[in-house]
């Protein structure tokens, strides 16, 4: 079993910047990937950045020139600079380990004046 537990969410201005972090714990020997989704009230979840073994990323569209992903050991980070209202959302850690997927509790980002 792996947990998955995010921390830095909150409230930021148009703008602003927010980090996120994720610490991940259990039998994390054999990870694949570990990243960042989001849900916004109404939309279906999407992903935001995934780090893959390797360091390699991804990330949507959306989130490109604004948002960077990174790991360190058992943590998965979120660098979001420019932060616009459309990024209010609950943003959820994500990870494969030993070919099971995992999911943190979530944590609310609300991008607002």
């Amino acid at each position: 079993q792996v947990q998955l537990v995010e921390y830095g969410g909150g409230l930021v201005q148009p703008g602003g910047s927010l980090r996120l972090s994720c610490v991940a714990s259990g039998s994390i020997f054999y990870d694949y990937v570990m990243g960042w989704y989001r849900q916004a009230p109404g939309n279906e979840r999407e992903m935001v950045a995934l780090v893959f073994r390797g360091n390699l990323t991804d990330y949507a569209d959306s989130v490109k020139g604004r948002f960077t992903a990174s790991r360190s050991n058992a943590e998965v980070f979120l660098q979001m600079n420019s932060l616009v209202p459309e990024d209010t959302a609950d943003y959820y850690c994500y990870g494969i380990f030993s070919g099971r997927t995992y999911w943190g509790q979530g944590t609310r980002v609300t991008v607002s004046s």
